[in-house]
């Protein structure tokens, strides 16, 4: 019995060791983290994306820690899972992006960035003395009028979808999503959608408590206020 334990705990400590059933637990746990992060989405509309996700509304704390990050004018990230990782590997995209348009004289297209984030979440999964970032992250972005989305799980898997989400309400907003997404959503509707898929996810939050971005082809990537959400007939 003590031999099987350790057996255990070897395949549960060892990134760069299959189980006998070809699973690697260390990979598994990091999705349990992304399960407990916040809820968060990414969908496409005629002209663009928008990117959303929850946030605590805690009176005694100064400044949230973002969960939707601009990294060019037209793109951006969402995540969900360890706040850290998710910003380290924000960073890490950013200096991408750059060094992208700096090489190539362009914006790095989404499908790029994308590829990008889902390889450097996968090189994490096999080496020793690391472990997988404790994070998905979906990249939403528009080039030459085509938008797109695209979502990272800590394995490195790469999936791109018109609409999908992720985070401990993921289940409930992505069947909110399925149900009311259509092509030709127009971007009012599709910030409505966003809000209310949210909203499907974890009850009780206002839009105090979304932190929402649109990448459109006209006005490029916009941050979208709390105040501007109820201007848009949004509480």
């Amino acid at each position: 019995m003590q031999m099987t334990n350790q057996k255990q705990a070897q395949y549960d400590r060892g990134i760069t060791i299959f189980s006998p059933d070809g699973r690697l637990f260390q990979v598994e746990y990091a999705k349990e983290a992304v399960k407990k992060g916040a809820t968060a989405l990414g969908l496409t509309y005629e002209n663009g994306v928008v990117l959303a996700a929850t946030r605590s509304n805690n009176q005694l704390k100064v400044r949230n820690p973002e969960k939707v990050f601009k990294i060019e004018d037209h793109l951006g990230i969402v995540n969900s899972g360890l706040v850290a990782d998710g910003r380290t590997l924000v960073d890490e995209t950013r200096n991408e992006a750059q060094t992208y348009l700096m090489t190539y004289d362009e914006e790095i297209p989404p499908p790029v960035l994308a590829k990008f984030v889902a390889d450097r979440c996968q090189q994490f999964t096999q080496y020793g003395g690391v472990r997988p970032y404790g994070v998905s992250t979906i990249t939403g972005g528009i080039k030459d009028g085509n938008p797109k989305v695209y979502q990272t799980d800590p394995s490195g898997t790469l999936n791109q979808w018109n609409a999908v989400a992720i985070g401990k309400g993921g289940q409930e907003t992505q069947e909110h999503l399925e149900e009311e997404w259509s092509e030709d959503i127009s971007e009012e509707d599709a910030v409505e959608l966003a809000v209310n898929s949210l909203r499907e996810g974890e009850e009780d939050i206002g839009v105090e408590n979304i932190e929402l971005a649109i990448v459109g082809e006209e006005d490029k990537y916009h941050r979208v206020e709390p105040g501007e959400l109820e201007e848009r007939g949004l509480e």
